[in-house]
């Protein structure tokens, strides 16, 4: 990407953030873009291809092409199998949230 286009793309996304309903839904997905790019860094640290991974968990380069994208929500038994196919270990976690509970 040129840096002119760059340089666009940021003034755009600077602009969207100003607007609060831009950063909730943002904020709503960030989760899905957490995820996605574990998965991404998880393949790249192992030294993978999409295809690679996909062969060592027993899936297709479609499956992880979708795992990447953040448009699905792995199981996991999924996210256990990437974890052994990429060399690395699957932790979950839980943190306390910026708002409380219903009923708090």
């Amino acid at each position: 990407m040129s840096k002119k286009r760059t340089k666009q793309m940021d003034d755009l996304f600077a602009r969207w953030r100003k607007d609060p309903r831009y950063v909730a839904e943002y904020e709503a997905l960030e989760g899905e873009f957490t995820l996605a790019a574990a998965v991404i860094a998880a393949r790249a640290h192992a030294g993978l291809t999409q295809e690679e991974l996909a062969v060592r968990m027993g899936t297709t380069q479609s499956v992880i092409a979708r795992l990447e994208g953040g448009k699905t929500k792995p199981s996991t038994t999924t996210l256990e199998k990437l974890a052994s196919a990429t060399g690395t270990r699957l932790r979950i976690g839980f943190e306390a949230s910026n708002t409380r509970a219903c009923g708090q």
